[in-house]
């Protein structure tokens, strides 16, 4: 599939467990369709909220090939290869582009922080060994180091570099990141509470956690926005504010399973070091869903 001109709400799928923390295929299945069937322009698997981290290789390939073939082609996969050594990460892209996925997520090198250097050659020893779309992936607050305003400018002139996730919480970043913008470098808003901004530097959507739970609301919100009303995608994302708020209230993805948990998609079981979301929290997460309509 060509993601060339990938747009809209790409969702940021968590990874759903079963009690016993084996992955539950059935309750994938339900999430997938669900985001087919209410307007969800990508889905993203094994990133930050498809808890990736504490999964294990054959996990991540199993998972992914899993959404690949429930997917089956109408909308694009991409799929999160990320890690702290660059020949993991390597690894890890190889094998998803072997089972179809259609684009891939790169993070930066976290814990090791790396510098400048480093972090471009962490990307260009990927981007130079597979032949898939790729999406540079920018959480400062999640991996302790950025991807450089330098380094961005030099991957946005790689072939395999479709564009950048951008999840630094600063607008003047983000700033600095559109002056690359244009037929071959897209971004996309990694924060819920910035889309509209985002867009507004010339952004072709969201890699939202929101989506999880409102995937139409999110997908009509960037395309009023793309399509030149931007006062309704104004509204919508102040609207929404409460609910991507509680989606934040402890680190994702806890709020955002205990709030499917609530709709009833999924069991609420997390991987340690993550666990059950605190009562204050749970009573955050229901009174957003509530207010938003999304259950009673």
């Amino acid at each position: 599939m060509d993601m060339h001109d990938l747009k809209g709400s790409i969702v940021a799928l968590v990874t759903p467990f079963k009690d016993n923390g084996d992955i539950d295929f059935d309750a994938l299945d339900r999430l997938v369709d669900f985001h087919l069937e209410n307007g969800t322009d990508g889905i993203l698997v094994l990133g930050t909220s498809g808890e990736s981290a504490t999964m294990t290789d054959a996990e991540d390939v199993a998972v992914a090939q899993h959404v690949v073939n429930r997917v089956n082609g109408r909308i694009p996969v991409i799929g999160g290869a990320g890690s702290n050594s660059t020949r993991e990460s390597l690894n890890k892209a190889k094998s998803l582009q072997m089972i179809g996925c259609d684009g891939l997520l790169l993070i930066t090198p976290y814990y090791n922080k790396s510098n400048e250097e480093g972090v471009y050659r962490h990307f260009t020893t990927v981007l130079d060994q597979v032949d898939l779309p790729t999406i540079l992936y920018n959480v400062p607050s999640r991996t302790g180091c950025s991807i450089s305003e330098r380094n961005v400018a030099r991957l946005a002139q790689h072939p395999n570099v479709l564009g950048i996730k951008e999840a630094s919480g600063s607008i003047s970043y983000a700033t600095q990141v559109a002056k690359y913008v244009g037929p071959d470098f897209k971004m996309f808003s990694g924060n819920d509470d910035m889309v509209v901004p985002i867009l507004s530097l010339g952004g072709s959507g969201v890699i939202s956690v929101w989506a999880n739970v409102q995937p139409q609301l999110v997908h009509d919100m960037v395309m009023s926005y793309l399509q030149g009303d931007y006062q309704a995608a104004l509204r919508t994302q102040l609207d929404g504010l409460d609910l991507v708020h509680a989606l934040f209230c402890e680190v994702n993805p806890i709020p955002v399973k205990a709030a499917l948990a609530m709709m009833g998609m999924i069991h609420e079981s997390y991987r340690l070091p993550l666990t059950t979301i605190s009562d204050e929290g749970r009573a955050q997460v229901a009174a957003a869903l509530k207010g938003a309509g999304v259950i009673e």
